[in-house]
């Protein structure tokens, strides 16, 4: 699939071929109406040229060889829809609105189309050239980590800026340039006002989980950022859900837009289980120490930081090795909290809404609400931890009698219907739903990610084996203590 781009390699496609795209997916109106059962999201947006057919092979696709060869080196080997439906309009340059839970295979989605387009090119000192704007430090982690392979297969140099790191070392990767960069907008506001960012030169941009940011507060942000890019360039944007900040946004930004459109909720039940477990709140504690205690992985959520570390302490204490995860703790305990997680060395994962975006892990099959979350935007991304990239997985929800008007109210809304169980502690359809079993009693001791850099001082070596012991978790069971 040759096509003929513009000399500008990021000025956006505007011109439609009267025979390109017949059949392609573009969905919306222009009037900005309400979606019936969706109070508080809008229609989506008009595409006035028709959009290019979806492609079914990545060789079908024009992108450099190299970037090909390395899909084949990491075993990615046919697109998924989101990939398939979006790529061959980015790749002309068309600006991108993707709508549709995580886990789609998105970050691929506007990656490949990112790194085709910039190919080939060298970026200025502090002048990149396009720029992936994320709402949390661990989803531009996981971008950064995804994208760096197929970034080094074309020569491209990605930099990551977040904060609760090192600002003075991000500075330095920008002043030794990079084509691509990966940022939260406030760490990248920082530097801007700092002289060691420039925006003038970025072609492309992505907006990745629109309307976490928007939730955020970071929509001024955004929007000042977005005015400093190129106003030719190409934009993509991808939101789970289409608000009324997130339509503004689109609005505002995008021109003629190719919209691809999976409901959040829809996309997620075909491989998703969706359980609503009534518990009495006497035995809401038990249910989930035994649920935790399952063969397997599991990420729990609560409401607030001190609900999950007395939860996570509750857990060790009764043999099951748990870390906590939340916006209390420091970036590099977060970064060492998930890396523990995802290598095993603690299975289950206590944390706040700060683990609902932007964490993949593979083979996780089980989310567990302990605490049911606020909204439906909520629900579907705390889910979407599991049933990743086409697998399965079930999403549990503990609800008291109290919560479970509430509960109805929001599964309706997301438009789930869930199977609905009573069930106690020690009971073979807790088991049979969730794998709970009686937790082994023998107290579990998880070393806690280090909070703190190395003091100063100290020879080089001393400090690289100390950084080096710092990296291994280390988890040791001992024997109960019986009183005197």
């Amino acid at each position: 699939m040759n096509r003929t781009r513009t000399n500008d390699r990021f000025s956006r496609n505007r011109g439609g071929s009267g025979d390109a795209g017949k059949g392609g997916r573009h969905l919306g109106s222009s009037a900005p109406r309400r979606s019936a059962g969706r109070q508080s999201e809008f229609a989506l947006p008009t595409t006035i040229t028709p959009a290019f057919d979806a492609a079914e092979d990545f060789g079908d696709l024009d992108m450099p060889t190299q970037l090909l060869a390395e899909l084949g080196r990491q075993g990615v080997t046919v697109p998924f829809p989101i990939q398939g439906a979006t790529l061959p309009n980015s790749l002309a340059g068309r600006d991108i609105l993707g709508r549709g839970r995580t886990g789609s295979g998105k970050t691929l989605a506007f990656g490949l189309a990112l790194l085709s387009r910039i190919a080939g090119q060298r970026a200025e000192p502090r002048q990149p050239l396009g720029l992936i704007l994320v709402p949390t430090r661990e989803l531009a982690q996981q971008v950064a980590d995804a994208l760096t392979p197929y970034a080094r297969s074309v020569r491209l140099r990605l930099a990551t800026v977040v904060g609760g790191v090192s600002i003075g070392r991000q500075a330095h990767a920008l002043r030794g340039g990079a084509e691509i960069v990966v940022a939260t907008p406030g760490r990248l506001k920082d530097l801007i006002d700092r002289g060691e960012c420039r925006l003038n030169q970025v072609g492309i941009i992505v907006l990745d989980e629109a309307d976490q940011m928007a939730d955020m507060g970071f929509m001024p942000q955004v929007t000042a950022l977005l005015d400093q890019v190129r106003p030719e360039g190409q934009r993509m944007l991808f939101s789970a859900t289409l608000d009324r900040n997130v339509d503004l946004l689109v609005r505002r930004y995008l021109t003629d837009p190719v919209v691809h459109s999976v409901d959040a909720s829809a996309g997620a039940v075909t491989t998703m289980e969706h359980h609503v477990l009534h518990v009495q709140g006497a035995d809401k504690h038990t249910t989930t120490t035994e649920i935790a205690a399952r063969d397997g992985r599991v990420i729990m959520f609560l409401d607030t930081k001190h609900a999950v570390d007395r939860l996570t302490q509750d857990l060790l204490r009764s043999g099951v090795r748990a870390a906590a995860l939340h916006g209390g703790k420091t970036q590099p305990q977060r970064t060492r909290t998930l890396e523990q997680f995802k290598t095993g060395h603690v299975t289950v994962l206590v944390a706040t809404n700060v683990a609902a975006r932007g964490i993949h892990v593979d083979d996780l099959d089980l989310v567990v609400n302990v605490d049911p979350p606020t909204d439906r935007k909520d629900y579907l991304h705390r889910g979407g931890r599991t049933a990743r990239a086409g697998e399965s997985g079930s999403v549990v929800t503990l609800v008291t009698p109290n919560q479970r008007r509430g509960m109805v109210r929001l599964m309706s809304d997301a438009g789930i219907r869930p199977q609905v169980t009573q069930v106690r502690s020690g009971e073979p359809e807790l088991h049979r739903i969730t794998g709970a079993r009686s937790p082994s009693g023998i107290p579990v001791v998880v070393t806690e990610p280090v909070a703190e850099r190395p003091k100063r001082g100290g020879s080089a070596r001393g400090r690289r084996r100390a950084a080096s012991a710092n990296r291994r978790a280390s988890v040791q069971q001992r024997p109960v203590e019986k009183a005197a």
